[in-house]
């Protein structure tokens, strides 16, 4: 279940980061809540994009080879997680964190928690001498 877990991952935040890369406008003006951020710059998007794309193939390895995929998922899990991070603070900044918690939750937190998940309960066994 968690390979599957991690592709389905890889393919959303791969299909995300896409789209980041050769459609940024669009997507800026596409994806709920990106507006309020501030405004549009087509290189920081592309860059988030790379960075989704790095995360994708963190994820897309593990589902394919999970024992050497375990560093690159937990890498990408970090990411996910420092970026959620960064919502809930700016969230609770904001005039209405209850409403940007719940806008960020299928797109940002979700995903944080899914891949986090899949990396501590899959951690490999320890083998030989650290």
């Amino acid at each position: 279940m968690s390979r599957i877990l991690a592709a389905a991952l890889a393919v959303l935040l791969g299909l995300n980061a896409l789209a980041m890369l050769v459609a940024s406008f669009w997507w800026y003006n596409t994806v709920p809540g990106v507006i309020a951020t501030g405004p549009y710059n087509p290189h920081f998007v592309r860059d988030i994009g790379a960075t989704y794309l790095v995360v994708a193939g963190g994820l897309a390895w593990f589902a394919m080879r999970p024992v050497q995929g375990w560093p690159a998922l937990v890498a990408g899990a970090a990411f996910l997680v420092l970026h959620a991070a960064v919502h809930v603070f700016d969230a609770s900044c904001s005039a209405d964190p209850i409403a940007d918690l719940i806008r960020d939750l299928p797109g940002v937190f979700a995903p944080a928690l899914i891949a986090a998940a899949v990396a501590v309960f899959n951690r490999p066994a320890r083998t030989g001498a650290a």
